[in-house]
């Protein structure tokens, strides 16, 4: 597919290292619901042309409550982006997934209460959402993965929590039983959008520790755990950039016109056409154009 733009989404740690890493051209996108949170910055990985967004923007400003995910998947989406992978650091909720691991996240549960979770607010879209990552994109990271030094797990779920502040330990471990195999703040809404907006969508999760259902070592202070987390995030995150520079350049050749990403909204409109506002039609362009006409 030669139209093939991929958007990375880096965030905690990532974000950083993909936009000080980045030369190419920098781009303000506006969107109807408002700045995304960072420029886009335009540029190539390989010889694949990409968008690099930092999901809590420059300086780390936003927590992820406050992230402004419809303006950055918008963004994303007014710029010609294809496919995202995006990143984010998790706790861990198994044994058998360690501090530095990289996982392929399959399944997601959403415990987020966040507004701005749909861009379809005047009219009733439903997308299906069963399989909430895309499976190519999924398929290929975990084939890039193989050889590498760290471990690349090709499944876990991601339990999806309102942030900013941490679970308590009965929350955690009601998060294992339900299967939880990490904990996070940012892949929601953020996967559910990119499923509206008709984008390909993966994550690849970076486990910096173990969530707080399981103990600390015994004698070990709060500076030595937090140091440990930061060491853990540094070399996730390397690790991270590894598995990206392996799968972006290759996203083109895997891509399939088929994908039932790429055609989310074929079945999802609901309301009757004639009962869609233009207004609405003209604000969500971008995303509805093809079903709806392009409004004057």
């Amino acid at each position: 597919m030669g139209d093939v733009l991929v958007g990375l989404i880096g965030g905690s740690g990532l974000g950083a290292a993909l936009t000080k890493e980045a030369r190419g051209q920098v781009v303000e996108v506006d969107t109807p619901f408002g700045r995304p949170s960072s420029p886009v910055i335009l540029t190539e990985v390989g010889s694949q042309r990409v968008a690099i967004l930092a999901r809590h923007g420059e300086g780390h400003r936003f927590n992820p409550s406050m992230v402004p995910y419809r303006a950055n998947i918008f963004a994303l989406k007014k710029l010609g982006v294809t496919h995202i992978l995006a990143s984010g650091a998790t706790g861990i909720l198994r044994e058998s997934i360690a501090p530095r691991d990289l996982v392929i996240c399959d399944q997601v549960i959403d415990k987020t209460l966040r507004p701005g979770r749909t861009f379809f607010e005047e009219f009733v879209a439903h997308v299906e959402f069963a399989n909430p990552f895309c499976e190519h994109l999924r398929r290929l990271l975990s084939e890039c993965g193989k050889g590498m030094s760290a471990t690349v797990h090709p499944a876990g779920t991601y339990v999806c929590m309102e942030g900013p502040q941490f679970s308590t330990r009965a929350e955690s471990l009601m998060h294992r039983e339900w299967g939880g195999d990490l904990i996070g703040m940012t892949c929601m809404p953020e996967a559910k959008l990119a499923r509206e907006a008709e984008i390909c969508y993966a994550v690849i999760a970076i486990p910096t520790d173990y969530d707080c259902w399981r103990e600390h070592e015994p004698g070990v202070n709060a500076d030595a755990v937090l140091e440990s987390i930061i060491a853990n995030l540094n070399a996730g995150t390397a690790n991270a950039i590894e598995l990206l520079k392996r799968a972006v350049p290759k996203i083109a050749a895997a891509a399939k016109a088929d994908c039932p990403c790429r055609a989310a909204l074929a079945k999802a409109i609901w309301t009757d056409r004639k009962a869609i506002d233009p207004k609405v039609v003209k604000k969500l362009g971008p995303l509805v154009d093809k079903y709806l006409g392009k409004a004057k």
